[in-house]
């Protein structure tokens, strides 16, 4: 297995394990004292143990090599998992923010100063696994890592709504209880946002759609200056999970014999897949350099 595929898998498995012991806490500590935000913080935790797992099939799946079904191999299902998990992040978003509302017209008590503390707790952790998936994400290229890297980012933010509301309850006393649902109704509208964000980021992916030009420049200046090459017409790019297919077309001198074109192209091939590693192949059509630009 490619080793970004293997990064990829270690740290969804420590999410995975981190949801599940961060949800009993929040969860726990919610219903003993008597804290909603802490609760639906505890609910939205064991929805992430789901996203996670998703997002842990996905990559085992894309990482499932090519085979006469899927000859540019399985990457696509990491997109997938990452548009299933900002789907549960708009989700969850709605929900609680529904919840949300129905507390605020249906104050409870004040919660327990702990829950404070617990909270606090909860957002460094938090925070840490974002900062810590979202550079795997940026070393193996992966969306599925990127999308459950942010939504440890939302639940941090939505346990800080959380600390906000609650602190403002401490401090206000009788007929401040509402506080909390407030600032979660609040850290709803990120996530919503955050969720819809990475939707359009997986559908981008899954619909091939076209690359950074920078990528493309840096394509076409590498492959022009491979010794025989005259120009390069065109360049595109496939996005298949961390690796990235090229269809290059590559013009050359139309007197230069087909042996030679060959070693040009493959030339051309090899100094592309060197400079990006996550380039997985590089697919060289050759054209004579004074012919009419090609239309395909």
């Amino acid at each position: 297995m490619d080793d970004r595929f293997q990064q990829a898998q270690y740290v969804s498995k420590i999410s995975l394990a981190l949801n599940g012991g961060l949800a009993l806490v929040k969860l726990v500590t919610g219903m003993v004292g008597q804290s909603y935000a802490l609760i639906a913080d505890a609910v939205e935790s064991m929805g992430d143990i789901f996203s996670s797992a998703i997002v842990w099939g996905g990559v085992a799946i894309a990482s499932r090599p090519a085979d006469a079904d899927h000859p540019y191999g399985h990457g696509k299902a990491e997109p997938l998992a990452a548009l299933a998990v900002a789907g549960m992040l708009i989700a969850a978003a709605v929900g609680i923010a529904l919840q949300a509302v129905h507390e605020i017209n249906s104050p409870g008590p004040s919660p327990a100063p702990y829950t404070l503390m617990v909270l606090l707790v909860v957002i460094a952790i938090k925070e840490w696994m974002y900062r810590y998936e979202s550079r795997i994400a940026r070393e193996v290229g992966s969306t599925a890592v990127d999308v459950d890297a942010w939504h440890h980012r939302s639940d941090a933010f939505t346990s800080a709504a959380a600390a906000i509301g609650i602190t403002v309850a401490l401090i206000g006393g009788e007929g401040y209880s509402a506080a909390d649902d407030w600032a979660a109704l609040f850290a709803c509208g990120i996530i919503a946002f955050n969720g819809s964000r990475f939707a359009r980021s997986a559908i981008d992916e899954l619909m091939d759609t076209a690359p950074h030009t920078s990528l493309v420049d840096g394509i076409r200046e590498t492959a022009e200056g491979v010794e025989g090459a005259r120009f390069v017409e065109k360049v595109v790019e496939r996005k298949v999970g961390p690796n990235v297919y090229i269809d290059l077309h590559l013009q050359v001198d139309p007197e230069m014999s087909v042996r030679d074109a060959h070693k040009v192209a493959h030339a051309a091939k090899g100094a592309v897949m060197s400079r990006w590693t996550e380039v997985a192949d590089v697919l060289v059509h050759v054209e004579p350099h004074d012919a009419a630009p090609s239309t395909g």
